[in-house]
């Protein structure tokens, strides 16, 4: 099945406002008085969130056609969809931000291995649980110090142990818990880079705490990783809409019944390798003739037989660049886009900036010697985060019920256009400086006015002199794109963690990444040689 991602609405930011007015005029508003579900008909769609650098089983890329996406929400996601005559459409997002995305309207559900949380349910809608997952104990198969989840509380070679966890998961939050203050953790953005620091014993990791489908998808890729004890700490996988779109919510849970009342979830979970006697706890599973259906003997299901077919498989070699290289070529072209786009901005920001410090009144210069430091002393993905999640809620309260939102490559070049022009400022403050002074009272002496003078002489100059460190920024800047990820901009860093952690080709991968970027940035690098080379023979002379 083809998904198809797309860009994200972002907010703007004030610095920008009128950067922000013209690209809200590029996007469609809605009116908040539009019901859920009627507003999904209307449209035709239904917005699924979830991140695919989680990987399977949940949603990965297709190892057969990289370009597509699998695993049993992915299905899932198709499985609602039908039910309610639209088609889905995936929204790539970061998987501690998809709520964020819910509560922006830039998704209508969000469905990714969430858990069911007491929290979560005071603030969202949540569907009853269409899987009942577990955590599983994972220590080294060379490891026989390790035989229960009691020797966790056990000191080993006289220091705590250590377990990897998935950060902001329910595995955490049980594994502080059982150990209180005897475990020491080390929390991990993905789950198959917690597997794989485990199998390596890094950073003295002793053990890994993983919900059990991950576990029984990923098992053949890790076979130095051993499960440890039976599984604990039951819950539940939910779907998340907006607490106000109640119909959609009372939809999802209609067909999340009827699928597990006749089989249909059985298959999907099946197929994935996840189903288990604790989905079949919940006994709604009934037969053509209304019967019920208890546990099925494995050998007669046929998907069950062919679970292991959509289970982990590591590839690598030329095979994994052949397939998963164009993808990995394609985002370096949106890490160009975004460089060369947002660079000119920062640039011509910094220029003003940098003028308005040096010439300006005072009531301009303070200001923009504020705006200096605050944006050099913040980071970027703070930055970008202020402009995605937060300056929509103020544009609400000014504009109320007007909904004026941008998209998320436009927050993203706004986000590193800020950032860079601060930089920018400094190094064109230092270029302007560098030029005599005595060259501004010549040309006031012949009548030029201030403004004159700099647009003639002192900029052209100061130009010349800061085009060597504007070049290192730009080569900065392009790694720095990475960031942008944070607000759903698949670029060239990220696309390399969902296809690296998908296929477990790390080295291959990562050095046709290396590559690439190398490829972007090495003839900037003789650029700025060549000017420099030039700058000094001018001097000389």
């Amino acid at each position: 099945m083809a998904v198809q991602c797309d860009l994200h609405r972002v907010p703007g930011f004030v610095p920008l406002a009128l950067v922000c007015i013209a690209a809200w005029l590029t996007q469609p508003l809605t009116s908040p008085a539009d019901d859920g579900l009627d507003r999904i008909r209307q449209r035709g769609t239904l917005v699924w969130g979830a991140d695919q650098e989680g990987g399977g089983p949940f949603i990965y890329p297709d190892p057969d056609n990289p370009s597509l996406l699998t695993g049993f929400e992915v299905e899932l996601a198709q499985l609602i969809a039908e039910h309610l005559d639209v088609k889905p459409q995936f929204s790539q997002g970061q998987w501690d931000k998809l709520p964020d995305l819910l509560d922006r309207g830039d998704i209508d559900l969000v469905l990714n291995g969430y858990e069911w949380t007491t929290n979560r349910a005071e603030r969202y809608g949540l569907s009853i649980p269409y899987y009942i997952y577990e955590l599983q104990l994972l220590g080294r198969v060379a490891d026989d110090s390790l035989t229960s989840w009691d020797d966790l509380l056990k000191p080993a070679d006289g220091r705590k142990r250590k377990v990897s966890l998935l950060g902001g998961s329910a595995a955490q939050d049980y594994v502080e818990r059982f150990g209180g203050d005897n475990v020491d953790v080390a929390l991990f953005e993905g789950a198959t880079d917690a597997m794989d620091a485990t199998e390596l014993g890094l950073s003295g990791i002793d053990a890994n705490v993983q919900d059990l489908p991950i576990w029984l998808f990923y098992a053949k890729g890790f076979p130095q990783l051993r499960p440890i004890g039976e599984p604990v700490g039951r819950g539940y996988y939910v779907a998340m809409a907006r607490k106000s779109d109640q119909d959609l919510l009372r939809a999802v849970n209609e067909i999340l019944l009827q699928a597990l009342q006749d089989g249909r979830l059985h298959r999907i979970f099946a197929k994935y390798g996840i189903w288990n006697d604790t989905q079949m706890m919940r006994g709604l599973e009934t037969d053509k003739s209304g019967g019920f259906v208890g546990s099925p003997d494995p050998a007669a299901d046929g998907e069950t037989k062919d679970a292991a077919t959509a289970s982990y498989q590591p590839s690598g070699g030329w095979t994994v660049i052949q397939k998963r290289g164009g993808l990995l070529v394609r985002s370096a072209g949106m890490t160009i886009l975004l460089s060369i786009t947002a660079m000119p901005i920062a640039v011509f920001i910094g220029l003003l900036i940098a003028l308005a410090r040096l010439y300006g009144p005072w009531y301009l210069g303070k200001p923009a010697a504020v705006y200096v430091e605050i944006v050099r002393g913040t980071p970027l993905v703070l930055q970008l985060y202020l402009i995605y999640f937060l300056v929509p809620k103020l544009l609400d309260i000014i504009f109320p019920g007007m909904e004026l939102t941008i998209n998320a490559f436009a927050a993203a070049v706004m986000g590193l256009a800020i950032n860079y022009s601060a930089y920018e400022a400094e190094i064109y403050r230092g270029g302007i400086q560098s030029i005599p002074r005595g060259q501004m009272e010549a040309a006031i002496s012949l009548g030029m006015s201030r403004s004159l003078a700099l647009r003639r002489i002192i900029i052209p100059q100061a130009t010349r002199l800061v085009l060597p460190p504007m070049t290192n920024d730009f080569i900065a800047l392009f790694k720095d794109t990475a960031v942008c990820s944070v607000i759903t901009v698949v670029e060239l860093s990220k696309q390399y963690y969902i296809q690296a952690r998908s296929a477990g080709a790390i080295v291959e991968l990562g050095l046709l990444t290396a590559l690439l970027y190398l490829a972007m940035s090495y003839p900037l690098s003789v650029m700025t040689n060549r000017l420099e080379k030039n700058l000094n023979q001018e001097r000389r002379g």
